[in-house]
């Protein structure tokens, strides 16, 4: 018996020491370690706009963006219409507006990587005439042909635009977009309003055109001569029908003009020349003064004269 419990202990004893021995031999099991994933790239912003300086604007003027996330090079577009552009600090944008047909455009920016932000509406309107001078600013009422012919002086005017004289329209032709030239109308003397319009609601400021109706002596000499009287030729311009000459006072001509003793007369032969038919009472040559009025009173110069 006592030989038994020996041999079942001796046994115990050595599948023990087999057990310790092959733990010992066994590789210790590592925990794995979770490895995190690279992260996905950041997404970068579109262009986004804060404000539009103006929102509306001509073909030629200027028009300023803010916003942000513009990036170093952009271009803004107008419909189809790629337009380079001048950024600043990725936050400024200017561009010139293009020559387009006046109306409703998408606006949007594009950056240089071809991002494309938000589109907005703007608006391009005509181009608004501009008139700055006329040539020559005045006119003789009896200036004939070329000499009644004026320019316009200005810009953007088009082969549609018309001018207008006094707010109707009169023939014209636009010579280019910075010239007009027209014919002044006969039409009674003084200031008178010249707009140019390239459609309805689209008009220059007027300026103002002065028709000259004061008569003014430019010579005056003696003409043929006859027995008991001679003819004193009288040039200038703007003379009329009913002028009027004074001779030291004296009137002679004229509507209601009496003349002296029923000889002395004034006759009119255009608006640049009268004829005077002195009678003197001697041949000696004396000095008197002329001056002509016209019918609504304008007078010229008063002139001195040496004859008889």
């Amino acid at each position: 018996m006592k030989r038994l419990l020996f041999l079942t202990l001796l046994l115990l004893a050595c599948s023990l020491t087999v057990s310790v021995l092959q733990a010992a031999d066994r590789p210790e099991r590592v925990k794995a370690q979770t490895v995190p994933a690279p992260a996905a790239p950041a997404a970068v912003a579109a262009p986004s706009i804060l404000s539009i300086i103006p929102a509306q604007g001509e073909p030629g003027s200027k028009v300023t963006i803010f916003g942000s996330a513009l990036g170093e090079q952009a271009s803004a577009f107008l419909g189809s219409v790629e337009i380079t552009a001048r950024v600043t600090d990725g936050k400024q944008l200017e561009f010139v507006i293009p020559k387009l047909e006046p109306g409703l455009y998408a606006l949007y920016i594009k950056r240089g990587d071809g991002t494309a932000g938000r589109v907005y509406n703007f608006n391009i309107l005509a181009l608004k005439p501009i008139l700055t001078s006329l040539t020559p600013d005045n006119v003789s009422t009896c200036d004939q042909g070329a000499g009644r012919e004026v320019s316009a002086n200005g810009k953007n005017f088009g082969e549609t635009s018309t001018l207008l004289f006094d707010g109707a329209v009169i023939s014209s032709r636009v010579v280019s977009p910075e010239q007009i030239l027209f014919n002044v109308p006969h039409v009674v003397g003084g200031l008178h309003q010249i707009t140019v319009r390239n459609d309805r609601e689209n008009g220059s400021l007027p300026l103002a055109l002065m028709i000259e109706t004061r008569p003014e002596i430019s010579q005056v000499s003696i003409g043929s001569e006859y027995v008991n009287y001679y003819e004193l030729n009288i040039y200038g311009k703007n003379f009329q029908q009913n002028s009027t000459i004074y001779v030291d006072g004296q009137r002679i001509g004229g509507r209601g003009g009496q003349e002296s003793g029923e000889r002395e007369k004034l006759i009119f032969l255009d608006c640049t020349r009268l004829v005077y038919q002195r009678y003197p009472y001697s041949s000696t040559n004396k000095d008197f003064r002329i001056q002509v009025v016209g019918q609504g009173g304008e007078g010229s110069q008063v002139v001195n004269v040496t004859a008889p």
